[in-house]
């Protein structure tokens, strides 16, 4: 079953009728495909009486699924997808491949910069395969929709920069991060994301930023979707069947 859960609450139900409905037929394996897998964030009680939606949709989704394949789960405190959700096999791949190729083929080598500390696993990891430089700035929340953003020391003067995040909600962290490149100098900003998810306005206030291109996977359906996540994902499932 490939369904990507953004937009979840109408599309988990799909999933639980559908799942429910193919066991009383006879089914003996299910496999979810997720390249979006909702409200993996909460992880623990942020405030008293909060639910932790990670473990609750987790352990339905074990519940109803034998396997799970997402791509860049939004986990924190739990590196583990399998700690999320209590599968027999729970794979979470990571899209730094796919956009590593994607960005072989890049005219000039780009400086790679992650908006925050939690982007700087992804940052890295594409800045290895395309022996690329890249730094992380800081980030400190103030609000939902107030973010401050720091840059380190870097020569950034006439650069060709790629913000690189995994996904993008409201858009604030991105845009902050823009404003304060291009009062560095640099020559162009682009943006590369897994998960264009893009609440609200948060398109419009990146490219008033700054930012002239958004590259996302096709994690979600959207027009900016510029990496094709199948491959990837069919191997996940291939492997499973080999198991």
């Amino acid at each position: 079953v490939c369904r990507s859960l953004d937009q979840p609450n109408d599309k988990l139900i799909e999933l639980f009728l559908t799942a429910t409905t193919a066991r009383t037929h006879g089914v003996q394996h299910l496999t979810l495909v997720a390249p979006y897998l909702c409200y993996m964030r909460q992880d623990i009680a942020f405030q008293p009486g909060e639910a932790i939606s990670q473990r609750i949709i987790g352990n339905l989704l074990a519940q109803h699924f034998d396997a799970v394949i997402t791509i860049d789960a939004h986990l924190h405190r739990v590196h583990d997808l399998a700690q999320a959700i209590p599968a027999r096999q729970a794979i979470n791949l990571n899209s730094t491949e796919a956009f590593g190729s994607f960005l072989a083929n890049t005219p000039q080598p780009p400086l790679l910069v992650g908006p925050d500390a939690e982007s700087e696993q992804w940052v890295a990891a594409i800045a290895a395969k395309g022996n690329f430089d890249y730094v992380v700035a800081h980030k400190q929340r103030l609000g939902d929709n107030e973010v401050s953003v720091t840059l380190p020391d870097y020569p950034y003067a006439g650069q060709h920069v790629i913000l690189v995040d995994d996904i993008i909600s409201t858009g604030h962290t991105l845009a902050e991060a823009a404003k304060l490149l291009r009062q560095r100098h640099v020559a162009k900003i682009a943006c590369l994301t897994t998960h264009a998810l893009f609440s609200g306005e948060a398109e419009s206030l990146i490219h008033e930023a700054g930012v002239e291109h958004i590259w996302s996977s096709d994690s979600v359906s959207h027009h900016t979707n510029s990496i094709n996540l199948a491959p990837w994902l069919a191997q996940a499932v291939l492997s499973l069947q080999q198991e």
